[in-house]
């Protein structure tokens, strides 16, 4: 039973990730720390992105180191493996219920922006790793799912440091390397292009990634029922994908142009007034 709640943990940690890179400072580093920009200020994007992925797994290793501790904590406790399986499906039909929007406070919470200063004072590896090393430990910046919360959690309830550890590792990363979606904004109009297609993403990201908080619980809860491992271990990997797969059908039906389109019909791009796609 120990399994679902690795299998469990790591799902939500990689849920979680990928629904951060909706915040304004996930926004802020697609404008910022793309192949554009970089050579704008006389640097190589190729460097400042590996910096930037550097120090988001840093900061996912401090998330780690937090999650660890607690770990270590649970398993003085000395609880039950099925008591802390049923605490983690609560737990995770919880953070679904918040991302959807039925608790209070709203999500995000701590609404913090990193010091765009930084990029005037700076050399790029302080910049990139400096960015990072906040966005990549989920509590320094805008936190834009309750997963970031049920990630310390879950880890901290198998009862294993070093697991823990490596799942907030997981999230910092995957954080990261989120930066790495702009590789291709060599010139101003893909960069247009490009956010364009990353806000259509955004509606469904949050859906999926509630669906997917939703069946951790699920699992969790089966399993703390008697359900057999494997249910357990594979369904909430089975849910990521299938997500997966439903995120990239939507943003490719809402990017689609249709080829009885009128070339000289001007195309209106939505503009995001609420949060800043700037540093």
């Amino acid at each position: 039973m120990s399994a679902v709640l690795v299998s469990s943990a790591v799902v939500a940690a990689l849920a979680a990730a990928v629904r951060s890179t909706w915040s304004p400072c996930g926004w802020s580093m697609l404008s910022t720390i793309t192949p554009l920009t970089e050579r704008g200020r006389g640097h190589r994007f190729g460097v400042t992105a590996a910096w930037f992925v550097t120090g988001a797994t840093v900061g996912g290793a401090f998330l780690g180191a937090a999650s660890a501790a607690l770990a270590v904590g649970v398993r003085l406790l000395d609880l039950g493996v099925t008591t802390r399986v049923a605490a983690g499906a609560l737990l995770a039909l919880l953070a679904a219920t918040w991302d959807a929007a039925l608790l209070r406070p709203a999500l995000p919470h701590h609404r913090r922006q990193v010091n765009e200063d930084w990029l005037d004072e700076f050399r790029p590896w302080v910049y990139a790793a400096g960015f990072g090393l906040q966005i990549g430990s989920g509590l320094a910046t805008y936190i834009m799912s309750a997963g970031v919360y049920l990630v310390i959690v879950l880890g901290a309830l198998t009862t294993q440091p070093t697991t823990a550890w490596v799942v907030g590792v997981s999230f910092g990363l995957l954080r990261g390397l989120a930066v790495l979606l702009g590789h291709r904004n060599v010139d101003p109009a893909r960069l247009a292009a490009f956010h364009h297609r990353f806000a259509t993403l955004e509606a469904p990201a949050r859906r999926g990634v509630v669906a997917v908080l939703a069946t951790v619980g699920v699992t969790l809860g089966l399993a703390a029922a008697g359900a057999p491992p494997s249910i357990g271990v594979t369904l909430p990997l089975v849910a990521a994908v299938l997500t997966a797969a439903w995120v990239a059908s939507t943003q490719r039906r809402a990017t689609e142009i249709p080829a009885t389109a009128s070339l000289t019909t001007p195309t209106s791009v939505d503009r995001r007034a609420a949060e800043p796609t700037t540093a």
